[in-house]
């Protein structure tokens, strides 16, 4: 919703990402939220993640995360992130199927190298998330001041 209250700046348009600004943006951080489906039901999980060659890659102990995303089914991974300068945020998601890859010397000497789980314990399993779609989005962050608020509306604020 909009707030047309004088005084108040309009909304800003969403810039929609193309998926090379949506690569790079993703290279930028290292969390994201890895959605699975758990006996039918939506889980999420904060994961940390390397881009490797057009994929995401994460490791993991067994539990699970790793069994949802060892199913031949749809997962997601998002992630967001923000740049104070130009006082914008922007959102990237990842859509496609997870492989769990086997502990090759490339993927050792790669971006095995320098995958580092965050929570201590055996995190002995590589996953790549294989992409068919990639997508995001960014857009100013604008000040509280400008939010519309239910209170801006006379009537229902008992003001009328």
């Amino acid at each position: 919703m909009r707030n047309n209250r004088p005084g108040r700046e309009a909304s800003s348009a969403v810039e929609v990402l193309d998926a090379n600004a949506c690569w790079d943006l993703l290279r930028g951080v290292s969390v994201g939220h890895l959605a699975v489906l758990v006996d039918g039901h939506p889980e999420i999980f904060p994961v940390n993640y390397k881009v490797d060659h057009g994929s995401v890659v994460f490791r993991t102990g067994e539990g699970t995360k790793f069994h949802a995303a060892a199913r031949p089914t749809a997962v997601a991974l998002e992630a967001d992130g923000t740049d104070q300068d130009k006082r914008t945020a922007w959102s990237v998601h990842v859509k496609g199927h997870a492989e769990v890859l086997e502990p090759s010397p490339e993927l050792m000497t790669g971006v095995g190298l320098t995958l580092f789980p965050w929570q201590a314990g055996h995190k002995d399993h590589f996953v790549r998330i294989v992409p068919t779609t990639v997508s995001g989005r960014r857009f100013t962050v604008t000040s509280p001041l400008t939010w519309w608020s239910h209170l801006d509306d006379p009537a229902r604020a008992g003001l009328a």
